[in-house]
């Protein structure tokens, strides 16, 4: 009779055996190709870069972050920076967030700091506040057994897991790329790699880690964040990591929709949105994402759509770039104009009235839209606040201008008239009309939209009635 030591000693046994063929099998590259250097199991050795061998110092950490680090040392745990924080201390940026892996419990995390916080559900996190600053405290993940009931494949092919708290070893090939796999040490200040991330980012490589069907088919949005992090960087998809996007972005449709529209902003609100679009359309990512635009893009004869999009996206990246606010239904609004302008154009050639028909069309365009990307109420609003005054600029005459001018909106609304202006899409000299009138004194505005006498020509220096240009049948 086996004993019951001897028992659990073989259970163990099994299950060490089930790890490492489970980790064997996921994060297995070819050997063929250049990343067969690349460690891929548990069981390889990390590559150790002392604090002379990186560029990585403290005094380019939050202070709050050493606090964290510091503590959770003095405790008797393991603590690490980790992710893109250490990537971008590489890179010589300043993080936007630190983060720390740990061997400790969430629950140990919180006896060691009291202002500590565990939030999750299927992963808890330990988030310690420090005023406005949060602090993130993971505990490393590890993995399951192959064979374990906890995981699931879903009906449309994506793998489910559970998270469960392992080691440091194991936590490693839990990320997503090799340059968001190291991990800074503050015992001795070195940077950990399991990965080979620290030769990949030299060589400005974005790679994923184990077999890149797999990661995607886990988490389809790994898609939209290697074209993110790409264009962020600077750096170029490995051909192992680029290659199944092709194939695999119908996957991005089985995401959540709230999820997909936190992605949008991520992707077009953080200062790269025109490389992001370009890369996104090259990819067929986009066309996932906005459909009916994408549609408009292929299939329209003009340059406008394109010319109007890659305008709108770079004036967002420049007040990214001077630290101003983005607000985003302004280049949601400009992202489905087009749509609009299309379905309100059927509408009304089938008889029915403007107001009426852009009112529809807008329906339209934001159901569809928010089932791929699940749009607040609040945004949907003011994008259709934006879109039915573009109509209204054109009304010059008597009291509208007035109140068009009280509207909340309508600075937002002008300045997208002038988007549409400057790409050719509406009339430049309505534009310069309405710059006018937002600066004239009361007399001079009555002059301005006062009606032209009846039976004789319009007086000399009154303003003439602009209208907006069509420059094809549809609209503006």
């Amino acid at each position: 009779m086996v004993s019951a030591s001897n028992n659990q000693a073989l259970k163990i046994k099994y299950r060490d055996i089930a790890i490492f063929k489970f980790f064997k099998k996921i994060f297995s590259v070819n050997e063929s190709s250049a990343s067969a250097s690349i460690a891929t199991s548990p069981e390889s050795q990390a590559r150790i870069y002392p604090r002379a061998e990186h560029c990585i110092s403290r005094a380019q950490i939050s202070e709050n972050a050493l606090k964290v680090l510091q503590r959770l040392k003095k405790a008797d745990y393991e603590a690490y920076l980790v992710g893109g924080c250490v990537r971008d201390l590489l890179l010589g940026r300043e993080p936007k967030d630190f983060d720390v892996a740990t061997n400790a419990s969430p629950e140990q995390v919180k006896q060691v700091f009291r202002n500590c916080r565990i939030i999750g559900r299927r992963f808890r996190l330990a988030h310690v506040f420090f005023g406005r600053e949060i602090i993130e405290v993971a505990t490393f993940r590890g993995s399951e057994l192959e064979e374990s009931d906890q995981q699931v494949i879903h009906e449309d092919g994506r793998l489910l897991r559970d998270n469960v708290f392992g080691t440091l070893e194991e936590d490693v090939w839990r990320r997503d790329f090799t340059v968001n796999a190291l991990y800074y040490n503050i015992r001795d200040f070195s940077v950990v790699d399991y990965t080979g991330g620290m030769q990949d980012h030299a060589n400005a490589v974005l790679r994923l880690i184990g077999d890149p069907n797999i990661r995607y088919r886990e988490d389809p949005v790994r898609m939209l964040r290697a074209i993110r992090f790409a264009v962020k960087l600077g750096f170029t998809l490995h051909p192992d990591t680029e290659q199944p996007i092709y194939t695999q972005a119908e996957l991005l449709k089985s995401i959540p929709a709230a999820r997909l529209y936190d992605e949008v902003l991520k992707l077009f609100l953080t200062g790269y949105g025109v490389q992001t679009f370009e890369m996104l359309r090259h990819y067929g990512l986009f066309a996932i994402l906005f459909p009916a635009t994408d549609k408009c893009l292929e299939t329209e004869d003009h340059d406008f759509p394109r010319l109007f999009l890659s305008r709108a996206l770079e004036n967002s990246d420049l007040r990214f770039a001077d630290g101003k606010s983005l607000t985003p239904y302004f280049l949601l609004s400009a992202l489905l104009w087009e749509p609009l302008q299309l379905m309100a154009a059927k509408l009304m050639i089938n008889g029915e009235n403007e107001t009426i028909a852009y009112q529809t069309a807008a329906n339209e365009v934001l159901s569809r839209q928010i089932k791929i990307t699940a749009l607040p109420r609040h945004i949907t609003q003011s994008m259709r606040d934006v879109w039915f005054m573009q109509n209204k600029f054109s009304r010059t005459v008597g009291s509208r201008p007035y109140r068009l001018l009280e509207q909340p909106k309508f600075r937002a609304a002008f300045d997208f008239l002038q988007l549409r202006a400057e790409t050719g899409g509406a009339d430049a000299e309505l534009v310069e009309w309405w710059t006018h009138f937002q600066v004239a004194d009361e007399d001079q505005r009555r002059q301005m939209t006062a009606p032209p006498k009846s039976g004789s020509t319009k007086p000399k220096g009154k303003p003439r009635r602009y209208r907006a240009k069509t420059k094809s049948s549809k609209p503006q």
